[in-house]
């Protein structure tokens, strides 16, 4: 029998969010119910809405939550009601060449839940989607178990959250991913939640000099706290990967773009050390837009890559709440806002803005 549920559903392109009650179905075998405590707002919800990312409508958003079990499907036996879980972007059906290699986080499943027909959500009888099969802007969400990663209670829910996103992919695309070296120089596009994560991961592998590039000056301070030794506005610079050659002298050993966008793909690459330089796109770039570079860059041995959720499995992301809990890094300085669901498109208004660094929506109850 299904049960009523609140939720922000998008359902056109680039039209604000309708909160309306949804029916919402029993979870089904190998899935489990949530009442969500919390979720973060990501680009990758805006993109999923304005097109930049190929999305079903109408759908519902978020994927950065966490919440607690409420009700189990047939064969889940490895969590229980009661808990608090983070449903993972990235599942593990632990069955295909991908999760048996042991060389990746990708899941054929990723790929099958990405703009997924299926959903628990329905209006007046129509199918409404979720979105990465999660669609965390509601009160109640029906998700698979194997997308699950379990946390400690006392894990905030307010912070906690933007670990399933944002944080995971920035520390992981500097500590999984890159593997920055202790006494290595770090630049990075984009002083958002991603980027400024991404910056934080490059402090606790060691790096010895970390710049921050953003076009929002007030983004300076919260970089410099997540650990940057440097901050520069492109704007102000005729040439930022001849002035980031100039500072360091052969270039940086690692560059991230976690904006996402062509351009800054590219000089992400060409600001790196021509020999041994790590580049890494993270950011998301529209579909259908290419990316390139003179093969000229290549040839001395730099290497350029991508990022997907920084390259974390579940345990990583267990392992990055253990290390929130412990102190290793602070998001007192992230979570910007904190708003009700009601309040979900001024949220999204302050992150076209960059009002906000993160917003989180927090659900009562």
């Amino acid at each position: 029998m299904s049960v009523k549920t609140r939720a922000a559903v998008a359902f056109g392109l680039n039209e604000p969010m309708q909160i309306v009650e949804l029916d919402l179905a029993d979870p089904a075998p190998g899935q489990v119910m949530l009442r969500m405590l919390a979720s973060g707002l990501c680009h990758s919800d805006l993109h999923a809405m304005d097109g930049k990312l190929a999305q079903r409508f109408p759908f519902v958003p978020g994927h950065e939550g966490v919440g607690e079990i409420i009700a189990l499907g047939q064969g889940v036996t490895d969590f229980a009601i009661g808990e608090h879980v983070i449903p993972y972007l990235i599942p593990e059906c632990g069955k295909c060449t991908f999760c048996t290699s042991g060389r990746t986080n990708l899941c054929v499943e990723y790929r099958a839940r990405r703009n997924s027909a299926r959903s628990p959500f329905s209006l007046d009888g129509e199918t409404i989607a979720a979105f990465m099969e999660l669609g965390t802007f509601a009160e109640k969400t029906v998700v698979w178990a194997d997308c699950l990663v379990r946390i400690p209670k006392n894990a905030p829910a307010d912070h906690t959250c933007c670990i399933a996103c944002g944080v995971t992919t920035g520390l992981g695309s500097a500590l999984i991913r890159a593997k920055v070296s202790p006494g290595s120089s770090v630049a990075v596009f984009g002083a958002g939640g991603v980027g400024l994560s991404t910056i934080e991961g490059a402090r606790l592998a060691g790096a010895a000099r970390i710049i921050a590039i953003d076009t929002n000056p007030a983004k300076e301070v919260i970089a410099r706290q997540s650990g940057a030794t440097d901050f520069i506005d492109p704007r102000d610079i005729h040439n930022i990967v001849q002035h980031i050659m100039e500072m360091t002298g052969l270039g940086v050993d690692y560059a991230f773009d976690c904006v996402g966008h062509p351009a800054l793909a590219r000089q992400t690459l060409e600001m790196t050390n021509a020999a041994w330089g790590v580049a890494m796109c993270v950011g998301v770039v529209a579909e259908g837009v290419e990316v390139s570079v003179l093969p000229t860059n290549l040839y001395a041995g730099r290497t350029w890559t991508g990022s997907l959720m920084g390259g974390a499995k579940r345990a990583d992301v267990r392992r990055f709440v253990d290390m929130y809990l412990a102190g290793d890094y602070s998001l007192d300085h992230v979570v910007s806002h904190r708003l009700t669901l009601d309040e979900i498109n001024r949220a999204i208004e302050m992150m076209k803005t960059g009002e906000s660094v993160r917003s989180v929506i927090v659900y009562e109850g």
